[in-house]
């Protein structure tokens, strides 16, 4: 049995503690906020709401599946899911908008009704959609982007053409669909993925496939039901977790970790270290310069996801005309992805995103009230003065009201704001980015960093910022490939010491 220790208790961090605990070993979190979740994290308010701070979307429900019964659990035993109908709104202007519904034959009438012979043509890309989807979501992911060697798998060789990674996603959706709606439709997803339409692989039509085939869904009491769901699982399987305790240094000898050197000057021995916090903030921070990964420049190249602007909103009365989800999409999504990936600034005309959870879930906010939050991506990095979030707030909460035809600010009860400044503050994150590292063709795979260090043996890392992406369900799936990673490096040392 070693002793190892996961930095940060993120998805990918609780995720690596359950399968290196579940193989035996003696695992400890350590956490510099107050609880688990990470970016996943809930706000509770003075005032009785509840608010999920950071993932609103629940995709791919194979994926936490898959991640519960490796521990011999189900969702259904541990949190209650909701599939939601509409799945989303879309709002293209006043008075127009498009409610995106679950049922699949509804969805291609809606189609059709928008561009005559698209429903066919949604037939089509979702077929293809479905193969990347069980290529990308049961291969691929799971792949530690290692070697180039992991990809003489002869499906996936044969099934290359298929994948169109070397495609790009905007003409991908452009041949099938011609309405600018069902366009837009489209490619949203690929907004927080990290890149412009143009620059995203086609690979990633397996996103349009899990939100509109495979549903969307609400885990009652929010996100925060997931982590406690996983917090329980990894305590099943004997990991501790200590809270409010920043790691200061790894410390390094010989040209292994020895341990970690914490805030309050305590030192602790480990076999294994996961940094499932930000990889370049652990590079950058917490190891000497010359066992690192990667020098400041790499990261000052690499292509970042978006930030954000979010607004946790209270409101002393409902708002029935929204639904659990809404997408704004009354402005160009051309020239806010260039305002957010080539030319950084805050945006001209944003678009921007709201949820009301409280439609689904009444734990959220008091009896009568409603839970809301806004959510602008923006580019990373920039300054982001109150005066500067407040111009924004005005912009959105502008637009909903014109939506949905009434003034609403005056039910304001609750209002907190939420930017580049405090995702560095709360996460060490790398300009203030709130969803990880870009899925562009260059940042794909064996091209994203690694995730065992090189010059390290037993230092390994997890998340978003390497394999196999930002979102919910790969950093869930990066938990278990550091793990795996650890689990091997460990058995190889250990047939060393036995020869």
């Amino acid at each position: 049995m070693a002793r190892i220790a996961v930095i940060g208790s993120g998805f990918s961090g609780i995720s690596a503690a359950a399968y290196l605990g579940a193989a035996g070993h003696e695992v400890h979190v350590f956490e510099k906020n107050e609880t688990a979740g990470g970016r996943a994290r809930q706000l509770h308010t003075h005032n009785g709401y509840t608010f999920d701070m950071g993932p609103s979307w629940y995709w791919m429900p194979d994926v936490f599946e898959k991640f519960f019964a490796d521990f011999g659990f189900r969702v259904k035993d541990l949190y209650d899911l909701q599939l939601l109908n509409p799945s989303f709104d879309v709002v293209f202007g006043r008075n127009d908008k498009v409610s995106v519904p679950e049922n699949y034959g509804e969805l291609k009438r809606l189609f059709e009704r928008i561009e005559p012979g698209s429903g066919v043509q949604l037939d089509r890309f979702m077929e293809e959609a479905r193969y990347k989807y069980e290529q990308g979501m049961q291969k691929l992911v799971y792949m530690p982007g290692l070697s180039l060697n992991e990809f003489i798998d002869i499906d996936l060789v044969k099934g290359a053409f298929r994948l169109q990674v070397f495609s790009s996603f905007s003409k991908h959706v452009r041949k099938f669909f011609k309405h600018p709606k069902l366009i837009a439709l489209m490619e949203f997803p690929v907004l927080f993925l990290g890149a412009m339409p143009q620059d995203t692989p086609a690979l990633y039509s397996l996103m349009n496939y899990a939100g509109l085939k495979l549903g969307t869904w609400y885990p009652q009491g929010g996100f925060g039901s997931v982590i406690r769901a996983m917090v329980k699982v990894a305590e099943k399987q004997g990991v501790r977790f200590h809270f409010q305790a920043p790691v200061e240094k790894i410390s390094i000898a010989d040209k292994e970790v020895k341990g970690l050197m914490f805030s309050d000057g305590q030192f602790q021995e480990f076999d294994a270290v996961v940094g499932a916090a930000d990889y370049q903030h652990i590079e950058g921070r917490l190891l000497p310069p010359e066992f690192r990964n990667y020098r400041e420049n790499y990261w000052q190249k690499k292509t970042f996801a978006p930030s954000c602007l979010i607004y946790y909103l209270g409101f002393s009365e409902k708002i029935p005309e929204l639904e659990h989800h809404t997408l704004f999409f009354d402005e160009d999504l051309y020239d806010h992805s260039v305002e957010i990936y080539k030319d950084p600034k805050w945006p001209e005309k944003p678009l921007f995103y709201a949820c009301c959870p409280s439609r689904t879930d009444i734990t959220v906010a008091p009896e009568g009230h409603e839970n809301l939050f806004l959510l602008m991506p923006l580019a990373p990095g920039l300054e982001d003065a109150e005066e500067i979030r407040e111009k924004f707030f005005d912009i959105m909460l502008d637009r909903l009201e014109n939506q949905i035809g009434r003034k609403i600010r005056r039910y304001i009860d609750y209002k907190q704001s939420y930017c580049v400044s405090d995702f560095v503050a709360d996460y060490n994150s790398y300009k203030g980015n709130a969803y990880g590292l870009a899925n562009t063709l260059q940042q794909t795979a064996i091209l994203k960093p690694k995730i065992r260090n090189k010059k390290l043996s037993n230092l390994f890392y997890a998340g978003q910022l390497t394999v196999p992406g930002p979102g919910v369900p790969p950093s869930l799936i990066s938990g278990k490939i550091a793990a795996e990673q650890v689990v091997k490096e460990l058995k190889k040392k250990k047939h060393e010491v036995n020869l």
